[in-house]
């Protein structure tokens, strides 16, 4: 038996040998086969790694999904470096700068200046793999031709004496256009932020139709300022006036001032002008549309600030003495005192007794409060106090957040308000400047409102608005002289809430609090912390 099984094994073997023998010979090469040379011998390789690198554009705030470009610092042939600054953005009232995440040559710019760049989507490729170095770069710009050289040839200074008369053809603008261009000496070299500015500066170039890279910029490190756009359109429009003398005036709407009756008559029949909402207009129509959703209510109450100014008046004197005294101040430290600290710090004070304005409301109970209302809603309360305070700037109103105002002190408050202040006119808050708010207050006193009705800010339920502070003659408090006319300054503070969570017994209970404070400052010193 063992010799059976072993010879039918020894057959079966040899028969698989010549099988394989005449195959191999050529007896039978089927690519179908499954011992086919062809496909006994196939090879597979890796795929292969790309060297150009899409940049993505990270998610830079929490709800945004687009950003507009304000300036690139870099160019298609550059050579970057990792983390070296690519281009600006501004998003949700926010310019961020975005850096490289590579080192390597630029190959690709997918958005130009002005443009809205998607979150996630590619920006910017960069060639990881190549090299170019400052020379080639240099040499590179140097090669390429000026972008209207015709007119600068015919009006070189050092072809004066030969240069031919100007042609009937070329209007006294131009010619006054060629003369300013042959004024300026060639090439002259600007700053390395020469295109750089702010939102507020972009949208006046977008307004007056300005090529910001036309304007020679006075700011620092030829920064474009404000100055520089209006002082570049009167130059403009004083070269353009001859040849605009003979057609008749476009009625143009007034930028400001008061016009006269018989200006009004004379203007032709009226006009309109459409002009698309700038930037952060665009967030704010957004933001009031959802904020209006929520059912409000309004409480008012008047504050008696005359203790306030009293204690402010010598707490600024005191910085004023030390101030002038330590020659190694640092800059963070306040040099004077607004009534605004002392308000903040009182409205934090009222959240630690009345959490319940420090809360956001989730409308479907998931947490996110994406109020879809699939689920039962809740309220969210929140630790921290991070009080938003709106600022109006040269692009429109701004609410930056000072947060964890419950562990500060006055000056501390103050010196990060006058730091996001003058971040927010420059246009240089950040996303966390700006994100995580619990509740705001917003202070149209400083312009000069008494009453106002203030709009709860999406995830928040309150907001307090502050109106102007005025002298008024009331009866004194001291006791024997109640009937003693004296002067007093007074402040409207206005609350308004969300009605879906808050009553007006809890609010006017919190604005108590809040009253209190302002008019006895004296027991902000009791809870310091």
């Amino acid at each position: 038996m063992f010799w059976s099984h072993g010879s039918r094994a020894v057959r079966q073997q040899w028969r698989v040998c010549k099988t394989l023998t005449r195959r191999v010979a050529g007896a039978s090469l089927d690519p179908l086969s499954p011992l086919s040379p062809s496909m006994a011998r196939a090879f597979h390789a890796a795929r292969p790694l790309l060297a150009v690198k899409p940049v993505l554009l990270a998610d830079i705030g929490e709800g945004i999904v687009e950003c507009e470009i304000i300036q690139w610092f870099v160019e298609p042939g550059a050579r970057v470096e990792e983390f070296s600054p690519l281009c600006e953005v501004q998003s949700d009232k926010a310019s961020v700068e975005i850096t490289s995440r590579f080192a390597g040559v630029v190959k690709k710019l997918y958005y130009e200046a002005g443009e809205l760049a998607k979150v996630g989507k590619p920006f910017v490729d960069i060639d990881i793999e190549g090299d170019a170095n400052q020379q080639d770069t240099t040499t590179t710009a140097a090669a390429a031709p000026p972008p209207n050289p015709p007119p600068v040839v015919a009006a070189s200074p050092s072809a004066e004496g030969t240069a031919p008369t100007p042609t009937a053809s070329l209007t006294e603008s131009e010619a006054a256009a060629a003369a300013a261009a042959q004024s300026e000496p060639a090439g002259r070299p600007k700053g390395k932020h020469a295109t750089l500015a702010t939102p507020a500066v972009r949208h006046l170039c977008k307004t007056l139709n300005v090529d910001i890279s036309e304007v020679e910029g006075t700011g620092k490190d030829g920064r474009v300022l404000k100055e520089d756009i209006q002082r570049f359109v009167a130059q403009r429009d004083a070269r353009a006036e001859p040849a605009a003398q003979p057609e008749a005036p476009t009625p143009r709407p007034a930028a400001g001032g008061f016009g006269s009756p018989e200006s009004a008559l004379a203007s032709g029949p009226p006009q309109e002008t459409r002009v698309p909402l700038t930037r952060t207009q665009e967030m704010m129509f957004k933001t009031m549309t959802r904020s209006l959703a929520i059912p409000h209510f309004l409480y008012a109450d008047e504050v008696d600030f005359t203790s306030l100014v009293q204690l402010r008046s010598r707490l600024n004197k005191v910085l004023a003495a030390s101030g002038a005294g330590s020659a190694e101040a640092s800059a963070a430290e306040v040099a004077k005192l607004s009534y605004l600290p002392f308000i903040i710090k009182a409205v934090s004070m009222a959240l630690y007794k009345y959490p319940i304005l420090n809360a956001r409301v989730d409308v479907d109970g998931s947490g996110s409060g994406s109020g879809s209302g699939s689920g039962k809603p809740s309220l969210i309360y929140r630790s921290h106090h991070n009080i938003g305070v709106a600022v109006d700037t040269p692009q429109g109103l701004l609410v930056p957040v000072i947060k964890n105002v419950g562990a500060r002190n006055i000056l501390s408050i103050a010196a990060e308000l006058a730091r996001l202040q003058s971040l927010a006119r420059a246009g240089r808050l950040t996303p966390d400047d700006m994100s995580g708010g619990t509740i705001t207050v917003s202070n149209i006193g400083s312009i000069g409102g008494t009453y106002l009705s203030p709009v709860v800010v999406e995830r928040e339920v309150a907001i307090l608005g502050v109106g102007r502070m005025r002298d008024v003659p009331a009866f004194s408090d001291v006791p024997g002289e109640e009937d003693k006319v004296v002067r007093k300054q007074v402040c409207n503070f206005s609350w308004s809430a969300d009605h879906r969570v808050v009553d007006g017994a809890t609010l006017a209970r919190a604005a108590q609090v809040v009253r209190t404070i302002v008019e006895e400052p004296d027991v902000m010193v009791m809870h310091l912390r």
